[in-house]
C-alpha cells in the first residue's frame, strides 16, 4: 500500500491572524518574556540548564511556600503531575479517600483506580468540604492518602477549609495530595505550614506559562517514603526517583522540553518580581471587580460568594443560550474566548495571571454584552462598563494617595 503525499496548509493559514483574548479557564495569555523564552532551544544537560533548573526550584519554593528541595518539573500537563503524585503513593492494597467536588477533583479517583488502589469517593456536590464531614469518614476507616483540590474549576468552587482538612488528615496519619492547578500564585497556599505532602500546579493558569509543563512539590518526608517503596513504580517518565536525578543531580532522565522549561523559569521569575503579596492582591481585586460588573450587567453568578473561586468565575447562562454557539460567536466577532462547562448550564471566565489586567476585563465585559445581545438577551452592558470605569478611577486615585 502506498500512502499519498499530503499537501498540508501552512500554519499561518490555520491560525487566525487576530488571535482571541483567552479569558476562559485556561490556558491564559502569556507575558512577552515567557513567549520569548519558549522560542529558545539549548542543551537539556550541562551548566546552563543546571542554573535554569536550580532557579526554577528556588523560585518554586517561594511560590509553593515550602523549603523542600524535592520540586520537579514534568513534561506534561497538570494531569501528569497529578498522576505522578497518585502513582507515587498508591498501589494495590492502599486506600485513597477522594474528596469529589466536580470534574477535576474526581480525576484523582480515576488515577487511583488505575493503579489498583481501593478508592472511596466522598461527594460534596458543588460545595466545599467541611472538616466535620471529612472527620466522620476518617474516624470510620483508615486511609493511606487523601486527595482534594483547592479550587474546583468545573463549577467555580473554592475549598475554604482546605488547610484545616489537611491538618485533620495528617492527624490520622493520612498523606495529602492537593491540586493547586488554578490557585497557586493566584491565592495563598502554604504548602509546608499546612502540612501538604504533595502539591501540583500547571503552567497554563495562574503561573502564566505555557500549557504542557507542570510542577510538583514533595515534602521531604514524603519523598523519602517514596524513595524507599518496594512496590514497582508503574511509570518510567513519572517516577519521581528518576526525576530527582535530573532535577537535583543534573543527570539524564529523558530529554526535557527545553523551551517549556525556559518559559517556566521566566514565568516564575516574573511572579517573584511582582511578589506573591501583590500578585494575590491583583488577582483578588480584578476578580471582585469582574464579579461586581457581571452582576450589574444582569448575570447571576453560579457560586455563592462565601465559597466562590476567584480564579475561575462560574456564571449562570441566561436565556438558555447554547454555549457551543455563543463561544465561537465571541471568538469570531469579538476575538474573546471564554469556556463552557462539563454538563452544567454555565459559562466560565478565568481570572488567572495575565487575564487579571484591566484592559482584558473591560474587553471581556464588552464582548459578553454584545454576544448575548446577538442571541436575543439584552444585558445592562453600559451600566457594567460605567461601574468598571468608576472602580478603575478609584483604584488609580488610591494608588496616587498611597492608601
Amino acid at each position: 500500500m502506498k500512502i499519498s503525499q499530503p499537501a498540508p496548509y501552512h500554519l499561518s493559514k490555520i491560525i487566525p491572524q487576530k488571535l482571541p483574548l483567552l479569558m476562559g479557564a485556561g490556558p491564559v495569555p502569556i507575558p512577552p518574556e515567557v513567549a520569548h523564552a519558549n522560542s529558545i532551544v539549548i542543551n537539556h544537560l550541562g551548566e546552563t540548564m543546571r542554573q535554569i533548573v536550580s532557579g526554577i526550584q528556588s523560585m518554586s519554593q517561594y511560590v509553593f511556600q515550602t523549603s523542600t528541595s524535592k520540586i520537579f518539573g514534568i513534561s506534561g500537563p497538570s494531569s501528569a503531575a497529578m498522576e505522578m503524585a497518585v502513582t507515587s503513593l498508591l498501589w494495590p492494597g492502599r486506600k485513597a479517600l477522594v474528596l469529589n467536588m466536580g470534574t477535576f477533583s474526581a480525576r484523582f479517583g480515576d488515577l487511583a483506580r488505575g493503579v489498583g488502589a481501593d478508592v472511596t469517593e466522598l461527594f460534596a456536590g458543588e460545595r466545599p468540604f467541611r472538616v466535620e464531614k471529612v472527620k466522620k469518614v476518617l474516624e470510620a476507616q483508615a486511609y493511606d492518602v487523601l486527595t482534594l483540590v483547592q479550587g474546583e474549576t468545573s463549577c467555580g468552587v473554592k475549598n475554604i477549609e482546605l488547610d484545616a482538612i489537611v491538618k485533620l488528615a495528617k492527624s490520622y496519619g493520612v498523606r495529602v495530595i492537593v491540586d493547586g492547578v488554578s490557585t497557586i500564585s493566584t491565592m495563598p497556599m502554604q504548602v509546608e505550614d499546612w502540612g501538604i505532602d504533595i502539591a501540583v500546579v500547571g503552567g497554563q493558569k495562574g503561573i502564566s506559562s505555557i500549557a504542557g509543563v507542570s510542577l510538583i512539590a514533595f515534602s521531604e518526608e514524603t519523598y523519602d517514603f517514596v524513595s524507599k517503596r518496594e512496590e514497582r513504580m508503574p511509570h518510567w517518565c513519572l517516577d519521581p526517583r528518576r526525576a530527582y536525578r535530573f532535577w537535583n543531580l543534573g543527570e539524564y532522565h529523558y530529554t526535557a522540553p527545553v523551551p517549556g522549561v525556559l518559559a517556566l523559569y521566566e514565568a516564575l521569575r516574573l511572579i517573584c518580581q511582582e511578589t506573591l503579596e501583590k500578585r494575590f492582591e491583583r488577582h483578588f481585586h480584578s476578580s471582585k471587580t469582574l464579579q461586581t460588573c457581571l452582576e450589574v450587567m444582569g448575570f447571576e453568578l453560579h457560586t455563592p460568594a462565601e465559597y466562590r473561586l476567584n480564579s475561575v468565575v462560574a456564571i449562570k447562562n441566561p436565556g438558555n443560550i447554547k454555549t457551543k454557539e455563543l463561544i465561537p460567536y465571541l471568538i469570531k466577532n469579538h476575538h474573546v474566548e471564554i469556556s463552557g462547562a462539563f454538563g452544567l448550564d454555565i459559562i466560565r471566565v478565568g481570572q488567572m495571571g495575565e487575564q487579571c489586567r484591566p484592559q482584558n476585563v473591560r474587553r471581556l465585559l464588552e464582548a459578553l454584552g454584545a454576544g448575548y445581545k446577538a442571541f436575543g438577551v439584552t444585558l445592562n452592558t453600559q451600566e457594567a462598563l460605567a461601574e468598571f470605569d468608576t472602580t478603575q478611577e478609584r483604584t488609580v486615585a488610591l494608588s496616587f494617595t498611597g492608601s
